[in-house]
């Protein structure tokens, strides 16, 4: 057996067989850790190694031959780099507080017993998780009816907007913390039902709130596709991943046998594949200076917005 001490004073004790189970627990943890840590190290470690140690030696935890040359190819053109930094900056920023604000807005009364259609409205939702109208439909939706195509509205309305996983996960912490006698309560008071929503329901929901907030503008940041489908003739509008994407097709073109063989004759070594590894790099920097900020509430919002109301 075992004592533990808060604050000075004895307060309980612990079993070995809890003790090694704590230990079991840790363990796993690390583990799951290091499986994380890990392979972006050396993805890393492969972004800084010279292009032709790479090829010859593989993947190394230390590098042999230091080498900045794949960054120095990646931010050569600072100023598209910069911008497409600003577009993606913009379009996380913007479709985040905006799909909150739908999905908040959205999920709220499903979660109100006195909301008649509630149930129907419920199922709707379910049921785009299970079937959607393709992307020939939702091409033709986006450009010829609504006209979004080569926008910046195309990097932020179409797909990531709304979520029904998101709505479920709000509803159902709605419905399970937000306590009926708090709202009947502001009711009478005279509280009416957007005052109730702003005063009381938003600053009781921080946590799921900042939970899907994160899913939301890590899914924005992330983005390539509607910059692919709808973004044509606009390279100004190239979101980072569009950019990353679109330096990386030049690349394996200027690697493709004819080019390669004239650049070996002059003696050029082409960074393809120390480049890869840095644009992994350049990508998600921006995600991990993010996400500690929201950790503390990640685990409480996911954990109770996931649970069956």
């Amino acid at each position: 057996m075992h004592y533990f001490r808060e604050g000075g004073q004895i307060m309980g004790v612990i079993s070995n067989k809890e003790k090694a189970a704590q230990l079991l627990v840790h363990f796993i943890l690390i583990i799951l850790c290091l499986s994380v840590i890990i392979p972006f190290l050396l993805i890393f470690m492969s972004s800084i190694t010279e292009e032709t140690t790479l090829i010859r030696n593989g993947y190394r935890f230390w590098p042999e031959n230091f080498s900045l040359e794949a960054y120095e190819y990646i931010f050569r053109s600072s100023n598209s780099l910069v911008r497409s930094y600003l577009v993606s900056l913009f379009i996380t920023v913007v479709g985040t507080v905006l799909g909150l604000i739908i999905a908040t807005l959205f999920a709220y009364p499903l979660s109100r017993p006195e909301f008649k259609a509630r149930n129907i409205f419920s199922f709707l939702v379910f049921f785009t998780m299970l079937f959607n109208g393709g992307l020939v439909s939702s091409y033709l939706l986006w450009t010829r009816y609504l006209n979004v195509k080569n926008t910046i509205w195309a990097l932020i309305f179409p797909g990531l907007l709304m979520n029904a996983f998101n709505v479920i996960l709000m509803k159902n912490y709605f419905k399970s913390n937000i306590p009926n006698e708090l709202l009947e309560a502001a009711r009478i008071d005279g509280a009416g039902e957007f005052k109730i929503f702003t005063r009381i329901v938003v600053p009781l929901s921080s946590p799921i709130l900042a939970t899907v907030g994160l899913f939301v503008a890590i899914a924005y940041w992330n983005d390539w596709q509607n910059g692919l489908y709808y973004i044509t003739k606009r390279t100004d509008l190239f979101s980072l991943q569009n950019y990353l994407n679109r330096m990386l097709t030049d690349i394996q073109f200027l690697n493709s046998s004819a080019n390669k063989a004239a650049a070996f004759t002059q003696g050029v070594v082409m960074p393809a594949t120390s480049v890869k590894m840095a644009l992994a790099v350049v990508g998600v920097v921006p995600i991990m200076i993010l996400y500690p900020f929201f950790q503390k509430y990640f685990v409480k919002g996911i954990t109770i917005g996931a649970v069956k109301g």
